[in-house]
């Protein structure tokens, strides 16, 4: 009996030893399967912001310390994660940068009043509130989409002194409805408090962002971090008026234009039409692109968004 005993024994030994395996085999593939897809977070450091009005506003940290100043803004019903294939590269080499995401999307906070979305101030003042957070002394702000009307608050609230310059991409000054494109009309259903409607238009919006359309495990990343935003948010970032022409005809800083022909968002004459307006603004058109030149096309975005930068460093 006691030799059945000692076989059971290590019978069951054996099982729990194989059942551990099995098991740490199966938390390695876990873990595996859900490393991210656009950036390693190790690489940046969180800034906590507080904004004017009482917002928490979720910033990021990337690359040197001590390099030139780059501040990314996202756009409608995105986040700082749209910005990985700059974060993440080898501009994070030579370059200090700073992503943030916007009241009401990502991990900022999501007040539900439209009144928190409709105050031009409002957004300078976030905007400055990140600068100050982050200790910018001089930066350059890269702005996509939405945030030309980000940038036009900032520069009507607090000025263009502490700027070095500023990157227009696919982020017009002026809504121009001959200049809407079509991709926008999936807007209104992303306001629906019907989560199939909601879906479906996210999905066709997030599409019609780009020519060259993302990978598919970027897409899955892109659509979870736009679905964080709520339709009330989307509804109240709607509809706000916008032509910043007159203060942009005088601004005195560094510009690049950045725009992507194929633009389903903003045609390219909204890029057209900024370059003409600001003194000394260079357009870069990016052929067979869409709405997303620095996802489209990273290698030439980061390129020339290097050079911008370094000479805007050196020109104030």
């Amino acid at each position: 009996m006691p030799k059945t005993f000692r076989s059971e024994t290590s019978r069951s030994k054996t099982l729990r030893v194989g059942g551990l395996v099995a098991s740490t085999i199966a938390a390695a593939l876990l873990v595996a399967t859900v490393q991210p897809v656009f950036a390693d977070p190790a690489k940046s450091k969180p800034i906590a912001v507080k904004t004017p009005d009482g917002l928490t506003i979720s910033a990021q940290e990337w690359g040197n310390p001590n390099g030139p100043e780059i501040l990314f803004i996202h756009g409608f019903s995105q986040s700082h994660l749209s910005w990985m294939r700059q974060a993440d590269s080898d501009l994070a080499k030579e370059f200090r940068i700073i992503t943030y995401d916007l009241r009401g999307h990502g991990n900022s906070d999501k007040p539900l009043d439209p009144a928190s979305y409709r105050n031009s101030k409002a957004w300078g003042d976030e905007v400055q509130a990140v600068i100050d957070a982050a200790g910018l002394k001089r930066p350059v702000l890269v702005g996509w989409s939405y945030a030309g009307r980000v940038i036009s608050d900032y520069l009507a609230t607090h000025g263009a002194e502490k700027l070095a310059g500023i990157n227009f991409v696919d982020a017009p000054i002026k809504v121009d409805p001959a200049l809407i494109g079509d991709n926008l009309k999936n807007l209104p259903l992303m306001g629906s408090e019907d989560l199939v409607t909601n879906i479906t238009a996210t999905r066709a919006f997030l599409h019609g962002c780009f020519s060259k359309q993302p990978t598919a495990d970027d897409y899955e990343t892109m659509l979870a971090f736009n679905m964080m935003v709520l339709p009330k948010v989307r509804a109240g970032l709607s509809g706000r008026p916008l032509d910043a022409t007159e203060m942009m005809s005088k601004l005195k800083l560094p510009v690049l234009v950045t725009h992507g022909a194929e633009d389903r968002n903003a045609k390219l004459g909204a890029g057209q039409y900024t370059a003409s307006v600001i003194p000394g603004a260079k357009l870069s058109v990016y052929e067979g692109i869409g709405h997303s030149p620095f996802y489209e096309d990273a290698p030439r975005f980061n390129s020339e968004l290097a050079n911008f930068v370094r000479a805007a460093a050196k020109t104030n």
